[in-house]
């Protein structure tokens, strides 16, 4: 099986090539709502992480939302 890895928070992490946002997230083991996600520095919604495939040497982020007025 051919892999690609990436860094999630900073720490590397090895996925099968054709992963996408949502696989890291889901292996990662945390609650998808309750985060939010960014690949290389650009924020990705909820809704399109089963389609934001991912490459060898991305870096993905997670972080709680702020809301507020």
């Amino acid at each position: 099986m051919i892999s690609i890895t990436i860094t999630v928070n900073g720490e590397a992490r090895q996925l099968p090539t054709g992963s996408t946002l949502a696989d890291a997230l889901a292996a990662n083991g945390q609650p998808a709502a309750s985060f939010a996600s960014a690949v290389n520095g650009e924020f990705v919604a909820r809704d399109a992480r089963a389609t934001q495939t991912l490459a060898d040497g991305d870096a993905v982020f997670t972080f709680q939302a702020i809301t507020g007025g």
